[in-house]
């Protein structure tokens, strides 16, 4: 490869927004950054690269394989941050010792993981979302779930459904039956990943009784209406897993109240892919999209991990995944505001600036051209840049 194609490379895993796109993606992130201050949450910010340690605290060293690692002059391991949840429970735990509790915080940022890419999965990619921090309360699980309705439908979507599980459901029939740390992690991934193949095979594979193992096999199978729940119940006989599903009862009315109801089904074998989860967990999905659209849930450890120790919630959306959505249902995407082409004869060009600056002085978007020009040439550029209206200065 030569000096002047590898100069026109970008890495792997990374994209170009061009003009439309990046317009685009500005549009939806500006309805999201909107509906995220309507429901009260403050905007916070943080660098792109952190400490090593920092990201990996409450997710464990299994995450650094997919990091982009880096080090400082003074040989210290910092990565770009992998995922939005973590830097700001550092935030909270170091910055807003002494703010009011909850503190409800909002986000939109560049992520980076490192994986194979396809349409809608980058190395680089972009979020919005929130994390309610300081209240165990099913409300703010209620909240946050119903705010990621509410971005969705800004956003411009209609078919799209929440998947709602809960960590402590599985967590409380593992302990049920007995099955080693070990294993209960195989499982786990096993789920997580939808692969009831490889479910199968390590569930046949424990010493179990026979009627613990079909339990086990049927977790990823626990999807649908609210019977879901009553079939769960008759299934866990300890305390922890059936405290799991009350919380996810009492989550549901308080969705019924928001009126989202209609947008949620109970998804038992939801697991999400952080270990940091320790309660309610959700996925949202809609056609044409093979992945998860947005994602979240309750994780009640982290900040203890940073010295202080909170109750929180949150989700992050996909800001391609949305796009990407938009695109394949044939729905609208953010109309995209170019007001007026401003274009001149000969000695006019003054006049020219004078009516372009008082057109943006009233919020109007506006392009003033660069040169003279006759009427039939302005009228042609105003049509392929998408220009409402011509204004030619005779």
């Amino acid at each position: 490869m030569s000096n002047k194609d590898l100069v026109l490379e970008i890495p792997y895993g990374t994209r170009d927004f061009l003009p439309r796109e990046a317009a685009e993606k500005r549009a939806i992130e500006g309805k999201i950054a909107e509906t995220f201050k309507r429901w009260g949450y403050d905007e916070v910010a943080t660098p792109t690269i952190e400490f090593l340690d920092t990201l990996t605290m409450g997710n464990g060293s299994n995450l650094e394989s997919k990091m982009f690692k880096l080090f400082d002059k003074e040989n210290r391991t910092m990565a770009l941050r992998y995922e939005m949840t973590t830097p700001i429970a550092r935030v909270v735990a170091s910055r807003l010792v002494d703010d009011l509790l909850p503190y409800k915080l909002s986000y939109i940022s560049s992520v980076f993981r490192y994986e194979k890419t396809q349409t809608g999965r980058q190395c680089e990619f972009h979020q919005a979302g929130v994390e309610l921090i300081g209240s165990s309360k099913a409300t703010a699980d209620a909240e946050v779930i119903a705010l990621a309705v509410s971005i969705m439908q800004e956003a411009g979507l209609k078919d799209f459904q929440i998947c709602l599980g809960q960590v402590e459901f599985i967590n409380g029939l593992m302990q049920q039956c007995c099955i080693l740390p070990k294993q209960q992690e195989q499982i786990k991934q096993a789920i997580e990943s939808r692969d009831l193949v490889a479910l199968n095979a390590i569930v046949d594979n424990t010493e179990l009784p026979e009627a613990a193992k079909a339990m086990v096999k049927q977790l990823p199978l626990l999807h649908g209406d609210r019977k879901v729940l009553y079939k769960a119940y008759n299934m866990a006989m300890n305390e922890q897993s059936r405290r799991a599903l009350d919380n996810l009862t009492e989550i549901y009315e308080l969705l019924e109240a928001y009126g989202v109801a209609q947008y949620i089904t109970f998804d038992l074998g939801v697991i999400r892919d952080f270990s940091y989860y320790s309660g309610m967990v959700f996925e949202a999905y809609t056609p044409g999209l093979g992945y998860p659209l947005c994602g979240g849930g309750r994780y009640d450890h982290m900040l203890t991990d940073f010295g202080r120790a909170l109750p929180a919630t949150g989700f992050a959306v996909g800001i391609e995944r949305i796009l990407l959505s938009l695109e394949r249902q044939g729905l609208a995407k953010p109309a995209i505001a170019k007001n007026v082409y401003v274009a001149y004869v000969p000695g006019k060009q003054q006049e020219a600036i004078k009516l372009v600056q008082d057109l943006r002085n009233q919020g109007k978007t506006c392009e003033l051209a660069m040169s003279a020009c006759l009427e039939l040439e302005a009228d042609a550029y105003r049509q392929e840049k998408g220009y409402k209206e011509l204004v030619f200065i005779k």
